[in-house]
């Protein structure tokens, strides 16, 4: 005799008032892996297999593999997912929109799907000082008012501090650039109200760090380009090398721009009397596919 099996997406079962925030999560497979934790907590009991009854799935398991990476979600799947976890209509929204940018192949996918995520009032309610972390890398000037700080002719007003950027920006964006530095940490007044520089770091969590780094070096590089026409060459040092090297060679090159970094950085602490701010690129970066065959597989992001 054969047995039919019969599976039905069951309603959504709303979530209870202690369970897990799906809004302050920016990794969707974290947030299923705290539902299922936190849904294992409460009376009654609950397993993998339940939770793919609920989302009408063959699969007894289905779940464990999305957690531990092992399966993606496709949009289809990701509605039956939202309605197992008992989100509402805005919370499925949410959840797609994660599910695209975690899984999104490119930066401009992941800015994309970024951006919905940013247009949601509850990720809003949730992410101040992400949004506020969001602006600092995608504003090239954020960066170069930190360093003004440091000028002896710096004065605290926005007319100037936008009139000796380059190019110029609105005197209403350095006035926002200030009191983002300043919420960001990076930024602070002394006791007379002057502004001056902290130690702090921009910290994101890994889920959007390599994004937020991607676009600051984009935004950067744009920067540089558009030098070699507003610059004089006299004022600016533009010039690249094409290598023939090993993987060892690669990884040599690589460890010798680090240690350069490190040396201009205490180049700028022995400054005594600063001046403008400048920017330094490094980019190294292949230009054939020999020895790593396609050339398709893509390494993290570095600072």
């Amino acid at each position: 005799m054969q047995i039919l099996w019969v599976y039905t997406l069951a309603a959504p079962v709303p979530e209870p008032p202690d369970a897990p925030d799906l809004f302050l999560f920016l990794d969707y497979r974290a947030y299923l892996r705290a539902h299922y934790e936190h849904r294992k907590t409460r009376p009654g009991g609950y397993s993998f297999r339940a939770f793919s009854r609920r989302a009408g799935l063959r699969s007894p398991n289905y779940l464990k593999l999305v957690i531990d990476g092992e399966r993606n979600l496709t949009a289809a799947m990701a509605e039956r997912f939202a309605g197992a976890c008992g989100l509402d209509a805005e919370g499925l929204r949410y959840f797609a929109d994660l599910v695209a940018f975690n899984q999104a192949r490119t930066v401009e996918a992941r800015n994309r799907a970024y951006a919905r995520l940013q247009r949601q009032r509850r990720y809003q309610e949730g992410h101040r000082l992400s949004l506020a972390q969001d602006v600092y890398h995608s504003r090239w000037y954020l960066p170069a008012i930190r360093e003004l700080v440091l000028s002896r002719q710096f004065r605290d007003d926005p007319d100037w501090i936008a009139a000796h950027l380059t190019p110029p920006i609105r005197p209403r964006e350095a006035a926002t650039a200030v009191q983002t530095l300043l919420e960001l940490g990076l930024l602070e007044r002394d006791a007379e109200g002057r502004l001056r520089q902290r130690e702090a770091t921009v910290t994101t969590g890994p889920e959007v760090r390599s994004l937020h780094l991607a676009n600051f070096h984009r935004n950067m590089i744009d920067q540089a380009k558009s030098s070699l026409d507003r610059i004089p060459a006299k004022r600016r040092d533009i010039s690249s090398l094409t290598l023939c090297l090993s993987e060892e060679g690669l990884e040599r090159a690589k460890r010798a721009i680090q240690r350069f970094r490190k040396e201009l950085l205490e180049l700028a602490e022995l400054e005594r009397a600063p001046g403008d701010v400048v920017q330094i690129n490094f980019q190294l970066f292949p230009l054939t596919t020999v020895t790593t065959g396609t050339g398709s597989e893509r390494d993290g992001d570095g600072t």
